[in-house]
């Protein structure tokens, strides 16, 4: 054995434990043995010597009745904090975590309009780290998912009109000298597919394509795990393609084409409900009421399945995935119908018979995407753990 080849293996075999306990949480110390193969003694040892550099510590303990109580052992999550953040044209959704994971604070605030968006940006993410007992420039890391793409060679963000006061300027240079810490900025639906492949449908798939349909249409596409960004980081802005509107009723959109995000935005569905007797103020109160109203409501439901299906189509064509997921929220109310509709009208303009199913992650899945990605970014850097293959490459995009 080569000089140094102890401390290697003590190194591998730390990793493994600080690994184990990341992706179980607390674990007496013959459960990280079992998990990590090591035998009673050397992970006595582990765990000596990964207290003694405060890298874990004593969490309790585990059993009771007649028995002997086993001590629990966990990271020590003051190790390092980061910061999740979900930016809408409206609102600021802030959640920080320590290294472990746990949710220390969440913080909502709203963006008005004509108001200086980065300020309120740095209002919202002081409030929420004062709220942590922590000063902003403390996290390690912040991941904001935003509508558009930054392109890498610039840091500007673009394909995001509908996000004023965000487009222009490194944007990603311009919140990290503001935060005084490393950020990354990442698309939306690109960290809704990411969570989708962490927790969500496609856990075992390969190869998918992610569509959030109507409003603020985006879409996510994954090769082999890693999701497609394109030399610009514009892969999957699908709200800019020009498509033909093959809904039945006619509501005055152009038949020879028109851009697929307005197409399927809120004024467009509502307008092609109301065509159909369904009243509604907005996309989900129309999909909300067409599944309680019958013939009609399942017509106007087809028609707003023909539209969506047209813009994955030509996404389909390409990519040939092996399954297509719809997310959002009106993609949560159309449901397993909706899913079902568009699958039909898919099989109609392509040849792959491509599986349509609702996304599992509901809630907040933007914002837990860029935690996972946050959590990933910190813990190789504190840790040395690898970033999962199912992970983008965060740090291509870093300032």
């Amino acid at each position: 054995m080569r000089a140094g080849s102890p401390r290697l293996l003590r190194e591998i075999n730390d990793r493994a434990a600080i690994d184990a306990l990341l992706r179980n949480g607390p674990l007496t110390r013959s459960e990280l043995e079992g998990i990590i193969g090591l035998s009673k003694p050397a992970t006595a040892q582990l765990l000596t010597r990964l207290e003694a550099q405060d890298i874990v510590r004593r969490d309790g303990l585990r059993g009771g009745g007649r028995g002997p109580r086993a001590q629990l052992w966990a990271v020590n999550g003051g190790l390092a904090h980061v910061a999740a953040v979900d930016l809408t044209p409206d609102s600021v959704d802030v959640a920080i975590a320590d290294i472990s994971g746990a949710t220390l604070t969440e913080h909502h605030a709203l963006m008005p309009k004509g108001t200086d968006v980065l300020a309120v940006f740095n209002e919202a993410m002081g409030k929420a780290a004062s709220d942590a007992n922590l000063q902003v420039s403390d996290l390690h890391h912040v991941v904001v998912g935003s509508p558009g793409a930054v392109d890498p060679a610039t840091g500007q963000l673009g394909f995001a009109p509908h996000l004023p006061g965000w487009e222009g300027f490194d944007v990603v240079g311009r919140l990290h000298d503001m935060l005084g810490t490393s950020v990354t900025v990442e698309n939306d639906v690109n960290l809704v597919a990411l969570e989708e492949m962490i927790t969500g449908r496609a856990v075992d798939v390969r190869d998918f394509v992610l569509v959030w349909p109507v409003d603020a249409v985006g879409s996510a596409v994954v090769i082999n795990r890693v999701l497609l960004r394109g030399a610009t980081g514009g892969a999957g802005e699908v709200d800019w393609m020009r498509v033909p509107d093959l809904s039945r009723q006619d509501t005055g959109i152009d038949r020879a084409g028109t851009r697929y995000g307005d197409l399927l935005s809120n004024s467009s569905v509502t307008k092609l409900a109301r065509s159909h007797g369904i009243s509604a103020r907005h996309a989900l109160g129309a999909v909300t009421k067409a599944l309680s109203q019958g013939t009609a409501g399942r017509e106007f439901l087809t028609d707003l399945a023909r539209r969506i299906a047209v813009g994955v189509a030509n996404v389909v064509s390409v990519v040939d995935p092996e399954l297509v997921l719809l997310s959002g929220e009106v993609a949560q109310a159309g449901g397993s119908m909706l899913c079902e509709l568009v699958a039909a009208e898919l099989r109609r303009l392509v040849i792959p018979r491509t599986p349509v199913e609702l996304a599992l992650v509901a809630g907040h899945a933007v914002r837990a995407g860029a935690m996972h990605s946050a959590l990933a970014v910190v813990r190789e850097e504190v840790f040395g753990l690898p970033a999962n293959d199912m992970l983008p490459p965060l740090h291509q995009i870093r300032r």
